[in-house]
């Protein structure tokens, strides 16, 4: 199929036309087949977003007829299905035939901006400690895009680890419902909620507390500091020792910090693994 970026895509070219192109811009991969009517009512619109988009996503076809080990290896039921590829995962799919204005709001998420530039120069200024200069340029960029999501979440984070909670409380409260669960805007949740735990003081100082007191309470700050200081895994065990000696000690807090420092991970990797038997076995 001749048109600027679109591929004809293959078992054998799968891996550079698909996983390797996602990691520059999204991929949307279309299954189909000639005897399908949808996928032939589908195709004038997906070549048509290819083209108005003029580069910033690539649309991969893939024949499931002449492909049928991939289709079957991606779980193809019904087709058109479309799947949609970022840095070599699926993001987000859809099923059926599907208007212009959906697509966008499919890839429009994923399709790079000018803002999320200044997103990776704020992250490269906040790993070499400049926080203010940092916040400065999310803010700059929130002010010029305030439609890119992933802005609000990395704005209050940045003022988190500046010490400023009263302006991430306030970012977070005028975030949408709907987009409560975007990762960055859940990880700022769960910076708040162990900022709230932890309170002001050092891990030195809360080991030094809970060594003389040995109480529930200091274990739960220590816990909340380590996780906030990145030692997510002592973080973790301090906060199942809370659930082990008492479950409902202040409105959960053992499970509550553990669900905290979970979406801190983003919900994932061996840790989050490891400590979701834990927490299971804990409360069951």
């Amino acid at each position: 199929m001749e048109h600027p970026n679109v591929v004809e895509v293959t078992a054998e070219n799968f891996d550079r036309e698909v996983l390797e192109t996602s990691h520059r811009v999204p991929v949307l991969v279309d299954f189909w087949a000639e005897w399908c009517g949808p996928c032939k009512m589908q195709l004038p619109i997906l070549l048509q977003l290819a083209e108005r988009y003029a580069g910033k996503f690539v649309l991969g076809k893939v024949n499931t007829d002449e492909q049928q080990a991939l289709a079957s290896r991606h779980g193809i039921r019904s087709i058109p299905t479309m799947k949609l590829f970022r840095h070599g995962q699926v993001v987000d799919e859809v099923m059926g035939v599907q208007s212009e204005a959906s697509l966008r709001q499919l890839l429009d998420p994923y399709i790079e901006r000018a803002s999320d530039r200044d997103r990776a120069r704020a992250a490269e200024l906040a790993q070499q400690g400049d926080l203010a200069g940092a916040i400065a340029v999310l803010e700059r960029a929130m002010a010029a895009d305030p439609d890119n999501r992933a802005i609000p979440g990395e704005l209050a984070e940045l003022a988190l680890r500046a010490g400023d909670a009263e302006t991430a409380e306030r970012i977070l409260a005028a975030i949408p419902a709907d987009r409560r669960e975007d990762a960055p805007v859940a990880r700022l949740a769960a910076w708040l909620t162990l900022a709230r735990m932890a309170g002001p003081d050092s891990a030195p100082v809360l080991r030094e507390r809970l060594a003389t007191k040995g109480d529930l309470a200091s274990r739960v700050q220590l816990a909340a500091r380590l996780a906030l200081d990145g030692d997510h895994e002592d973080a973790l065990e301090e906060f199942l020792a809370v659930l082990h000696r008492d479950r409902a000690f202040d409105d959960e807090a053992g499970r509550r910090g553990m669900l905290a420092v979970f979406r801190l991970l983003d919900d994932r990797g061996p840790l989050v693994t490891d400590y979701r038997k834990r927490l299971f076995n804990a409360l069951h």
